[in-house]
C-alpha cells in the first residue's frame, strides 16, 4: 500500500522540478540578462521625451567615404502630437550639412540614406576612420540636444551604396 503513495509523491516532485527548471528565466525578475537584450544593430538608439516630446532615434551611425567624409544613417521618429525639427547634427565642433526633410511631424520619420531616405546629413572631409565611436549631437526644436555614441562604420556591405551626393526619394 505504500508504493502507490511514493509514486504520487515522486511524481508531483518530479514535476514541480521540472515546472521551476522551465520558467528558470522568467523566473529571474525583471533585470535577467535575457530580458535585456535590446540591440539588434549596431546603431545608436535613443527615446527622448525631454520637454513633452516623444522622440525614437534609431540604427544611428555613420559611414566612413572614401574622401574622408561621414554620412549619417539612421532613422528619427517624432511620436508626439505636436511637431518638431530637426536643427542641426554635430560631432564636437564639426556641423553635418544637412540637406532634405528635417520637420518631424507626426509619426512621419526622417529616415537617412536607403530606398526611402527623405534626408541626408554629411560631414565633409573629417578624415573619418572606421571602427572608431564618436559622441553626435543631434540639435532639435522642442526636445533639445541629445547626444547618442555612434560608431563609424566601413563602406561595405549594408552601406556600400552610402555616398556623399544628394540622392532623396520625397
Amino acid at each position: 500500500m505504500r508504493r502507490p503513495h511514493f509514486k504520487k509523491i515522486s511524481a508531483a516532485l518530479i514535476t514541480s522540478a521540472l515546472a521551476l527548471s522551465l520558467t528558470a528565466c522568467g523566473g529571474a525578475g525583471p533585470d535577467a540578462a535575457t530580458r535585456l537584450i535590446k540591440r539588434v544593430t549596431d546603431g545608436a538608439e535613443a527615446t527622448v521625451t525631454t520637454n513633452g516630446s516623444d522622440l525614437t532615434i534609431a540604427n544611428l551611425l555613420l559611414v566612413a567615404t572614401e574622401d574622408g567624409s561621414a554620412v549619417v544613417v539612421g532613422t528619427i521618429i517624432n511620436h508626439s502630437q505636436t511637431p518638431d525639427a530637426l536643427l542641426g547634427i554635430s560631432a564636437g565642433n564639426v556641423q553635418a550639412t544637412l540637406s532634405g526633410e528635417q520637420n518631424l511631424a507626426p509619426e512621419s520619420p526622417i529616415r537617412f540614406e536607403g530606398d526611402s531616405a527623405n534626408a541626408k546629413a554629411v560631414f565633409s572631409g573629417v578624415g573619418a576612420t572606421p571602427g572608431k565611436n564618436v559622441q553626435l549631437q543631434l540639435a532639435f526644436a522642442r526636445a533639445g540636444v541629445v547626444t547618442v555614441n555612434a560608431i563609424i562604420r566601413d563602406k561595405r556591405d549594408t552601406y556600400s551604396s552610402v555616398t556623399t551626393g544628394a540622392k532623396l526619394v520625397k
